[in-house]
Formats: C-alpha cells, sequence, structure tokens
C-alpha cells in the first residue's frame, strides 16, 4: 500500500464523511476494504482510488466510505443516557409543549437502528405519562445498507441479548428461527432517512431531543466543531443534546453547555440575557 494512496483515501473519507483515518489505522483499510477489492479485481489500494477518484466511481467511493465507518451499536447502549432521557428529559419536554404539538427525537448515525428503537420502547412504555402525546423518533445514517437493516427490525440472538431487557425482548420481538422481529407497533414509531452530518440538516426540521453518541470520536476538533454547531441549530432553546461518555463539547464550541450533575447531556447555550423558550 503506497501512502500516497493511504493519503489520498484517508482525504477523501475525511471530506465525505468527517472520518480521521491516521497511518495507524492502514491495517484497517486492509481489512474492510480487503474483500472489495478482489471483487472488483483491483491489485492494490492506488488502483482502487483511481477509480474512485474517476467520474465513473461514485457509486464505488460511496460503497468505500460506507465500508469504512463504524457500525457498532446496541440496544440501551450505556444506560445513562436513556434512562435520564425517561426519567427527566422526555417528561419535561412534554410539561413545556402545548397540546397536539410532537415531540421530535434524532438519533443521528443510527447505524442498525437499536438506538432508536430504544428510544421508542422508552416512549411506548410511558403512555401513562404521555398520553396522546405524538413522539416522532427520526434515525438518520450515511449508510444505505445499515439502513436497511434498521427498516426490517429483525436482529439476531447475539443482537438482542446486548443490552436489551428480557422482559422488552418478550413483549415487543418475535422470535423467526434464529433471529427476533420487532414489532410493527415499535418499528412503526420510527422513521429513517438517509443523512450525512457534515451535510445541511436543516430539511430534517427540529428536533426537542437528539441523540448523537459516539460518533464525533471519530472526527478531528474543527468537524466536531461543525457538526456540534449545526445541531445547535436544530434544537430549540431547551432541547437536549447526548453525546457519548468519552465527548464533550467544551473547548469545541460554545453553542452547547453541559447540563449540571449529568454526564455526557448537553443543552443549548442562552443568549446573553435570553430565557430559554420552548420552539414554536
Amino acid at each position: 500500500m503506497s501512502q500516497a494512496a493511504f493519503t489520498s483515501l484517508a482525504a477523501l473519507l475525511h471530506a465525505r464523511s468527517g472520518l480521521v483515518l491516521g497511518p495507524d489505522k492502514m491495517y484497517l483499510v486492509e481489512t474492510r476494504l480487503g474483500p472489495l477489492m478482489k471483487r472488483e479485481k483491483l491489485a492494490d489500494l492506488g488502483l482502487l482510488v483511481s477509480r474512485i477518484s474517476s467520474p465513473a466511481g461514485e457509486t464505488l467511493a460511496r460503497e468505500v466510505v460506507e465500508l469504512m465507518t463504524t457500525n457498532e451499536t446496541f440496544f440501551f447502549r450505556d444506560g445513562k443516557p436513556f434512562e435520564h432521557f425517561k426519567l427527566s428529559a422526555l417528561k419535561r419536554i412534554h410539561a413545556a409543549r402545548p397540546a397536539g404539538q410532537p415531540i421530535r427525537v434524532w438519533s443521528a448515525a443510527c447505524s442498525t437502528g437499536q438506538e432508536a428503537y430504544s428510544l421508542a420502547m422508552i416512549v411506548a412504555e410511558a403512555k401513562a405519562v404521555l398520553g396522546d402525546r405524538r413522539v416522532e423518533i427520526v434515525g438518520t445514517d450515511l449508510s444505505r445498507e445499515v439502513l436497511a437493516k434498521a427498516r426490517e427490525g429483525v436482529y439476531s440472538q447475539f443482537e438482542v441479548q446486548r443490552g436489551l431487557p428480557i422482559q422488552l425482548l418478550m413483549k415487543y420481538f418475535k422470535q423467526e428461527g434464529q433471529n427476533w422481529r420487532l414489532s410493527e407497533a415499535i418499528r412503526t414509531m420510527v422513521s429513517w432517512r438517509e443523512g450525512n452530518l457534515l451535510g445541511d440538516l436543516r430539511g430534517l426540521g427540529r428536533f426537542d431531543i437528539v441523540f448523537c453518541r459516539n460518533v464525533l470520536i471519530y472526527f478531528d476538533q474543527a468537524t466536531k466543531g461543525r457538526v456540534l454547531a449545526a445541531i445547535a441549530g436544530q434544537m430549540p432553546a431547551d432541547g437536549v443534546l447526548y453525546l457519548g461518555g468519552a465527548e464533550t463539547v467544551l473547548g469545541i464550541t460554545d453553542r452547547l453547555s453541559a447540563v449540571a450533575g449529568e454526564r455526557g447531556v448537553y443543552e443549548p447555550t442562552p443568549a446573553p440575557g435570553a430565557r430559554g423558550t420552548a420552539a414554536a
């Protein structure tokens, strides 16, 4: 693998997905792109870079980006953000919104859907609090492949064993051979859209609550700041943002501030002299 080819590939990945690919990740390139290069009969990375850089290489370039981005996820990952969503954010936003106005929740970089479906199950279990309030959950990812799996709502025994409480498994899933299919009632609570955090987010609309967890760790500082500012622009003054435990807004953007006493929970920073108000 030539250094020039690796550098060109790293630049493409950074431009399209924000992923920072350092020299120590050469093994990752070989592991993830090896099968594709074999299929395309490309002897080395330089030939792959030449192909995806050509006018006819867009489809292949997209596949390369999807293969190189990380899609690790599981139900109720890390636990505490979902507890905060259930016990604090959801109730507070519900109380602050006029009757008939939906609460909008965004699972950004949703991968195969476990995060968004975890949120949907929490909402389904909170009917006594929410009443007739509609909660719109939107999952976005740049990978069409993972979105297809998310829409299907079918998970392996291994996947449902990772974080999913047994009572929710038995209540909301039906076993099909070696797999488990999520109930239609939960699947229809989530809509899925292809979307890139580096793109224009305005078409998604405003979100009261945003989960963007374990995504920023793959970005450089400038990209983190750009993404966080864009997310803040899609939130009302009383909105809530959840980041991963190893992620922070400190030293990156002043558009968001940490919620006191909570790890990984952030809110839009009030303008000087302004008080937080609900979105219209």
